[in-house]
């Protein structure tokens, strides 16, 4: 080990004279403290780390095994590929596996018809992904490797390889561009579990054709950035300049994928600044946000409310002031329809509200709501507000139910109609000045007063189209 240290520290003291490279002196340290490293395969695959973990064991279930069996036994390599290597890394088991293979989507199909394997989505197969239903349990997407022939900034057109390190370099971040043999072989050709470890986020190779291939690739960058950085603003400005560089590309991207990331982003990590950085390098307008959002205000609101939990809408309506900004978001990133009521319920209910009782506005709200979940978006508001004594006061509190129904309106002689709602909102409404107190019995006795009052409006109302 003392030998090795020594020639890392002459490394050090002559950097023009020596051929060691800052990542081989790492390799040689790590290897120094006793991390089994493999030695370079045949085919040219770069040092290697053997991964031995819970997490990686936890993943061999029966179907995984007679997947493994199947590649072994027609002597096609199976790795896994990209988030699930990155989160086992982390010492995270994977919610999905992603697998990447050398057998082509022609040879997969005829060895999985053999082998009585299930097939599902077709159409992934021109795409080179196939997908295994194993002992009709569990689906496996494997993909066959590739690399980008045409760009457009959306779409690739691919080409099928058998070279696992193009594979690795036509993918975005280094951290996302690592294999994992199914032996527990680390398969790293850009740097990306040295990466990991320095919870650093950087694209393969050239960031500025990295993000030209698929614009998408800059709200990625943001999104991973929340989720694997420490610290918030640690950003290389070489990336940071080729994103304000190409971020006008993000206009030709979908709504429906931009939003898919913002979310993450919105409640990841760091989100106050990733904001504020996505802002200032000129996303904002590409993406459907007003330029003149009050930034201080989201970072305030996101900082009060994420041990919380809330929802990226919520989040998203502290950068919009009007209605009409709102929904110009609404028109951009095509939001669900249950998303764009969130924001706008939001929006109009996030000032304070005057009463004696805290909670009485907001269980009069929920009362009176005509919307299926305003109880969740009354939780969401008191979230967006930091308000965390009321929201578990809301939380817990068992709303009771309005006692009168129109059958029992009719039944005191009340003819069907228009009446019978005015009536039962009148009745509500004096039900919650009570503090929902008030019987069936007693709001039944308020019925034929209110009913007289009715027909002398109608009455009246008459008479003025009579004059």
């Amino acid at each position: 080990m003392l030998s090795l240290l020594n020639k890392c520290g002459l490394f050090a003291q002559t950097w023009t004279k020596t051929r060691l490279s800052g990542v081989q002196c790492t390799s040689l340290l790590r290897a120094a403290k006793g991390q089994q490293m493999s030695q370079r395969s045949s085919n040219g695959d770069s040092m290697a780390l053997k991964l031995d973990t819970p997490e990686f064991k936890k993943l061999f279930t029966p179907e995984l095994a007679q997947l493994r069996e199947i590649f072994q036994q027609y002597n096609y390599e199976l790795r896994l590929a990209g988030g699930p290597v990155r989160d086992l890394l982390l010492k995270k088991v994977p919610q999905d596996l992603d697998f990447a293979t050398n057998a082509t989507p022609e040879q997969m199909i005829e060895m999985f018809t053999r082998e009585g394997v299930r097939m599902l989505n077709k159409k992934g197969e021109e795409h080179g992904t196939v997908t295994a239903r194993v002992n009709n349990q569990v689906n496996y997407e494997i993909t066959t490797l590739r690399i980008d022939r045409v760009t457009d900034g959306r779409h690739a057109e691919v080409e099928f390889t058998k070279d696992w390190r193009l594979d690795s370099e036509r993918r975005d971040l280094t951290i996302n561009s690592m294999f994992l043999g199914l032996d527990g072989t680390l398969y790293d050709y850009f740097n990306g579990r040295e990466d990991l470890e320095l919870r650093k986020v950087a694209f393969v190779g050239d960031a500025t054709s990295r993000i030209q291939e698929d614009y998408l690739r800059i709200m990625r960058y943001f999104r991973f950035y929340g989720r694997i950085a420490q610290e918030p603003d640690a950003h290389s400005p070489r990336t940071l300049q080729a994103i304000r560089e190409n971020s006008a590309g993000l206009a030709q991207i979908s709504g429906e994928r931009i939003w898919l990331e913002l979310k993450k982003i919105l409640v990841g990590n760091h989100a106050g600044s990733l904001m504020k950085t996505m802002h200032d390098l000129d996303i904002f307008p590409h993406i459907g946000l007003p330029q003149t959002a009050h930034l201080p205000t989201f970072k305030l609101v996101w900082e009060r409310s994420k041990h919380l939990d809330p929802r990226p809408m919520t989040l998203l309506a502290s950068l919009v002031q009007s209605e009409e900004e709102f929904m110009n978001i609404h028109n951009r990133l095509k939001v669900s329809g249950e998303e764009k009521t969130n924001g706008l319920f939001v929006l109009s209910h996030r000032k304070d509200k005057d009463h004696s009782d805290p909670a009485k506005p907001y269980k009069d709200i929920i009362i009176m709501g005509k919307e299926k979940n305003t109880r969740q978006y009354v939780l969401e508001v008191l979230k967006y507000r930091g308000d965390e004594q009321l929201l578990r006061e809301i939380e817990s509190w068992d709303t009771p139910r309005f006692p009168v129904t129109g059958k029992d309106v009719m039944g005191l002689g009340v003819p069907r109609g228009k009446n019978i709602g005015i009536l039962l909102e009148s009745l509500k409404e004096r039900w919650l000045d009570e503090d929902y107190k008030t019987s069936k019995e007693d709001l039944l006795k308020l019925v034929p007063d209110l009913q007289e009052g009715l027909n002398k409006l109608h009455l009246n109302r008459g008479c003025d189209h009579t004059d």
